[in-house]
Order: structure tokens, then C-alpha cells, then sequence
């Protein structure tokens, strides 16, 4: 086994001969790297993205999809699994009738948006759309606040629309189905399903199928409650209509997208993989850091808050493997904080170190795909905003995608003092598709406020290094608050509705140290690495 260490110092470079590193200061941090072995292989959609079906609340706003720019932006991300779910898929009921006369769409407009459905939505619609989506929040704000949902009828309008975006975008769609059409006896009543199964069918739409959003919160959104065992007998009620569906025969199941393990919700888990576990390819839970309503910067940036996430995987994958060995899980919805995210937090540039980090360590730990919340919806934590421009963390998300390939190395951290786990590092092998074999990445970031800078191990010393450096816009802790983002000093836009701006790294000679401004994430490729694990 090849080691070798990696010096991450705040504010000074640190010299060494070998593992033991030390500093005047005292303020070091030692990184043990193997690069001799895989230790974990994520999913090639490991990074994919959820859409949430409150978007659906008015299936006129569906066609928001349609928007040129939307389409641009999603295909970077790509490839992906894009998860249409959610809180309201369970109070959606399919009402095929293809003159239907939806909410807000006169039965006109309806012509006019199902012939823009697979092409470009026109400018002024979009506008339009755009503005009443700002409203139309705010009723769905109401709605989470006083957890009163009201039944949401859609169409075959709504199943088109995301077809035909994941379609051009090269998404694989995952649609979320409502389990809380219950019968008498409290068990799943799959005919509403069963009639869009075979709408879909009909249509030849490949797509993947989740039934169910946080069974653990039924009771206080519904006032109905459904056991873990109840949960995995719906699902395989599910896996056999899929199995006698010639189309949808090999399709993926995914589920039961339970909350993040806490008291009472871990029995949920239990319950359903005791009888549920060989309906789904995976099991998918959920995960937030914080409560949106009463968290703050200091949380975003707590070294303490990050590592909880280590804790609720752990759990998962030990309640996983006990019961059904070798079970695929994912983080099936994830950002940073509940409760639609923190306003002014979690669409900004603080948001950045909970996602990269989540990224890291997810990898790490064995996370096969993690699903963030949301791509476009409501709350505050999308990746683009209400105007479809792109936010920091989309920027990041693009990054990755280019940059990280599938294989994760190991890389411990050991810290001499508390201040310097505020200096956080993974490592992959570099994305196959643009480096050539053997190269290496490193994804680093820096919590704190005082610059850090990070040795280059003795074994890559030979290897040139491109640098992915991403800042706010505006310097200092203020800049945390931005919603703008700078790549090696410039700043990140579309160039148009159709083009993204080129990614372009800084080219470091060999044997330079690497430098890591506070407050910063940053991707080293060390494209002439060699590393044994990555060939």
C-alpha cells in the first residue's frame, strides 16, 4: 500500500519529509491518501436532482419545462436521475382527459401550451408563467405552514411535459406515485396508479417509479397512518403491476423515501424493508442538516453540523444491511435545511460547503446516488431561481459533474487543532470521460475566514495541476449572502439562454503547493497523476 500525506495549513505552507507534519503554529492538518485502491464506486448519476410536484399545483406551470433555458441547464447536470416528487404527490390523483380544462389554463391556452410542450416556449409565455409562479408560492407557503393540502388533479399535460424535459435534457425520469389513496383496510389502492401506468405505457415513456413521499409524516399532513410492514406490502403490490406490465417489466422501483432517522421514524425503515426490501432497486431516505426556520450562517459553516451526516448514514446502512444485505441505498431528497430551506441561506454561496461536503462524504460512505432538493420548485434551496438563472450551487453541481469521476480513494484527515477542521478534503479518481486514466481529484474547501494551503503529496509532485478555485463575487463573510459565484476570479453567467460559459482551469506547474482562499470550494485535478487505483 502506497501512502503519502497531505499538508492543509491555514495560512502558512508547511514543509515535511514524511507523514508527521508540523507547523511554527501548530495549525496543521495531516491527510493520509492511498492511491493504490478503490474504496468505494458511486452510480455514474451519483450527483441527480429532484423536481418537486408542487410545481404541478397548477399544471399550467409545468410548462416552465419547456423554456430553452431550463433545457440548458439541466442537460449540464446530466447524466442524472430526475426525481418528480415530493410533499404533493401525495395528494395528486391522475385524471386523464386530454380536453381537460386545468386550473388557470383556459381551454385555448391548453392548445396553445400542449404545441409548445416539445419545443421552445415562447418568451412572452414565459414571463407570464414566471410571474404567476411567484404567487402561486405564496398559497403553497400557506399550505406547509398550516399542513392543510388540498387534492391536486393532473393530466396527461403534466406526464408529457416532464417526459419531454428529461427526454431532451438526457435525464432519467424517477416519478414519484401518491400512496395515500388508501383503502378501506388501509392498504394501497393502486388503480389510480395502475391508469397512469398505462397512459404511460401507451406512449412508450421510459421512466422509473417511487410510490410515496416521508411515510413517517402521513399522520401530521393527513391524519393517516401507515406502518413500515403496511409500506413494503403496498410496494410489492407495486413491483407486481410493474411485472405484468411488458414495458414496464425491468423498470427501477425506488423507495420508501423515509425521513432521516429519528425516534420513532427508524421502526418506519425497519418495518418496510422486513417486507419491502426485494420490491425496490434501492432504498431511499431523506436528509437536511437543519430546521430552515431557525438556522443561521454559523450552522452552514459548523464543522459539528457537517459531520451529523456521517452519524444518520451510518444507521441507515447498518438497518439497510441487516435485513437485506447488498441493498443499494441513496439519499432519494437532500439539501441543506427542512422547511423548504433557510431564505437568504440556501440559495446562496454558504449553501456550497453543506452540498460539497454532502457530495464527499455520501461517496465516502458507500451513498450510491444522492438526490438534490430541488432543481426548480418552490422554497429557498434550488439550484435555479425563480428567474431560471442559475444559483452558486448549480454552478458547483456543473463543476463536479465535469470534474469527479465515479471511483472515491481514501483520504483521512487528522487535526492537531480544532481550527483546522474547518479545512475539508475528499478524493476521487478525475472524470474518465475528460482526463485520462489516472488522474486525480481532490475536492477541498475552506470554512474558514484565514486562507489555507495544501502541500502536493511527493508521489504527484511531477504532476501539473488544474485549479477549479470557486469564490463569492464579494469578499469576506458578507460575500457568504451572495447569490453570485467567481471561478479562478471571474465571475460565473450564462452567455445566452443556449450557452453555458466555458469552465476553465488555472494550470499549476508541478510541485507548486495549492492555495485555498477563506471562504472558498475548490476542485485539483492532477491530470499526470498516475494513480495506480485510477487506471
Amino acid at each position: 500500500m502506497k501512502c503519502v500525506s497531505v499538508c492543509a495549513v491555514l495560512s502558512l505552507l508547511c514543509h515535511t519529509d514524511g507523514v508527521h507534519i508540523r507547523d511554527p503554529n501548530r495549525n496543521s492538518s495531516d491527510v493520509s491518501v492511498d492511491l493504490s485502491a478503490v474504496i468505494r464506486r458511486v452510480d455514474r448519476r451519483f450527483l441527480s436532482v429532484t423536481i418537486d410536484a408542487s410545481l404541478a399545483s397548477e399544471e399550467k406551470f409545468m410548462y416552465l419545462l419547456s423554456s430553452p433555458k431550463i433545457r440548458t441547464l439541466a442537460r449540464a447536470l446530466t447524466p442524472a436521475f430526475l426525481r418528480f416528487g415530493g410533499t404533493r404527490q401525495d395528494f395528486m390523483v391522475f385524471t386523464p382527459q386530454r380536453r381537460h380544462t386545468h386550473s388557470g389554463v383556459s381551454a385555448g391556452n391548453a392548445d396553445v401550451l400542449l404545441k409548445h410542450a416539445s419545443c421552445d416556449l415562447p418568451s412572452w409565455l414565459e414571463e407570464k408563467l414566471k410571474k404567476d409562479w411567484t404567487q402561486q408560492q405564496l398559497i403553497l407557503m400557506r399550505e406547509d405552514l398550516h399542513r392543510k393540502y388540498r387534492r391536486v388533479k393532473f393530466t396527461e399535460f403534466t406526464v408529457d411535459l416532464l417526459h419531454s424535459f428529461t427526454n431532451c435534457s438526457g435525464m432519467d425520469l424517477i416519478f414519484g406515485l401518491n400512496a395515500l389513496l388508501r383503502t378501506a383496510d388501509n392498504t394501497w389502492n393502486s388503480s389510480n396508479a395502475r391508469s397512469l401506468l398505462q397512459y404511460c405505457e401507451s406512449r412508450r415513456y421510459k421512466m422509473a417509479w417511487e410510490l410515496g413521499n416521508e411515510p413517517n409524516s402521513y399522520e401530521k399532513k393527513a391524519g393517516i397512518r401507515v406502518d413500515g410492514a403496511q409500506l413494503g406490502h403496498d410496494f410489492t403490490r407495486l413491483r407486481e403491476m410493474m411485472t405484468e406490465s411488458k414495458f414496464y417489466h425491468d423498470a427501477g422501483l425506488y423507495g420508501p423515501d423515509v425521513g432521516q432517522p429519528r425516534d420513532h421514524r427508524a421502526d418506519i425503515l425497519e418495518g418496510f424493508l422486513q417486507t419491502g426490501a426485494e420490491a425496490v432497486d434501492a432504498c431511499t431516505w431523506h436528509h437536511y442538516y437543519v430546521n430552515g426556520r431557525d438556522t443561521s450562517l454559523d450552522d452552514f459553516l459548523d464543522p459539528d453540523i457537517l459531520n451529523t451526516l456521517a452519524v444518520k448514514i451510518d444507521e441507515v446502512l447498518k438497518e439497510v444491511t441487516l435485513v437485506s444485505p447488498g441493498k443499494r441505498v441513496w439519499l432519494g431528497e437532500t439539501s441543506s435545511a427542512y422547511g423548504g430551506g433557510a431564505v437568504g441561506l440556501s440559495d446562496t454561496f454558504a449553501a456550497g460547503f453543506m452540498w460539497l461536503d454532502k457530495l464527499g462524504l455520501s461517496a465516502r460512505l458507500g451513498l450510491d446516488v444522492v438526490m438534490r432538493q430541488v432543481f426548480i420548485g418552490s422554497g429557498s434551496y434550488h439550484l435555479v431561481d425563480d428567474n431560471l438563472n442559475p444559483l452558486p450551487d448549480f454552478w458547483l453541481s456543473v463543476l463536479y459533474k465535469r470534474l469527479v469521476g465515479l471511483e472515491v480513494l481514501s483520504a483521512e484527515v487528522f487535526s492537531s487543532l480544532n481550527r483546522s477542521r474547518r479545512v475539508r478534503m475528499y478524493l476521487h479518481c478525475a472524470n474518465r470521460n475528460r482526463y485520462r486514466t489516472g488522474a486525480l481529484t481532490l475536492i477541498s474547501m475552506n470554512l474558514s475566514e484565514k486562507p489555507a494551503r495544501i502541500s502536493v503529496p511527493a508521489l504527484v509532485s511531477s504532476s501539473t495541476v488544474e485549479a477549479f478555485v470557486l469564490e463569492s463575487d464579494q469578499p469576506g463573510e458578507d460575500g457568504l449572502y451572495s447569490r453570485s459565484v467567481k471561478l479562478n476570479g471571474q465571475l460565473l453567467k450564462m452567455v445566452d439562454d443556449k450557452t453555458l460559459p466555458d469552465f476553465e482551469g488555472s494550470r499549476l506547474p508541478p510541485a507548486e503547493h495549492v492555495a485555498l482562499p477563506a471562504y472558498s470550494l475548490a476542485f485539483f485535478v492532477f491530470a499526470d497523476a498516475r494513480a495506480a487505483a485510477c487506471v
